[in-house]
């Protein structure tokens, strides 16, 4: 990696830094984020992220964010918010651009335009419990990109696969990750 000041928004310099400190240290690389979501009636919730464990210690956010969930009028919300659901597939095209920008700003790829369009495709039958023979999460997710770029097609699809390959939220997503759910009341 070469380092230059900025590319696509990225300070480049200091990626190449933060990449070579974990290099260093590999224990600045383990991470625990956490959010708190309180149910707000019917369909709604409301989450706050305010922190988290990295690169060594405690990490306060600069503000606190807050995210609403409910549900569409059809599944009897008030549309206040995007579903959970929803907010899965948000998060696929959120850490694929990320991924895809910080990754090309690394490379020396200028990125003019980066767009995402993702879709999942989920049948209510288990959620509801009318039955046990299909899942209750998405059957399928489809994920379109386009990217605007003077860099050879080639590279541009060199590194769409790679950024599929260490996507934190599609490795989630496609693989079984241990889930461990309380009652702590």
């Amino acid at each position: 990696m070469t380092a230059q000041s900025t590319m696509n928004g990225v300070n480049v310099e200091q990626l190449v830094e933060t990449v070579n400190l974990i290099k260093e240290t590999p224990d600045l690389a383990n991470f625990e984020f956490r959010c708190k979501t309180e149910w707000q009636g019917g369909g709604r919730s409301v989450t706050t992220i305010d922190s988290c464990y990295g690169a060594g210690s405690e990490q306060e956010r600069q503000r606190t964010h807050t995210l609403t969930g409910d549900e569409p009028a059809v599944l009897l919300g008030d549309d206040t918010g995007p579903n959970a659901v929803e907010t899965v597939l948000a998060a696929i095209a959120s850490c694929l651009s990320v991924g895809y920008s910080y990754n090309a700003a690394a490379q020396g790829i200028e990125i003019r335009d980066l767009r995402f369009e993702v879709s999942g495709r989920l049948d209510l039958h288990a959620f509801l419990g009318l039955r046990d023979d299909v899942r209750p999460g998405y059957e399928s997710i489809t994920v379109r990109w386009w990217v605007n770029s003077p860099a050879d097609r080639q590279q541009l699809i060199d590194l769409c696969e790679y950024v599929q390959r260490t996507s934190p939220v599609l490795d989630i997503v496609r693989n079984k990750v241990p889930v461990s759910v309380e009652l702590a009341s």
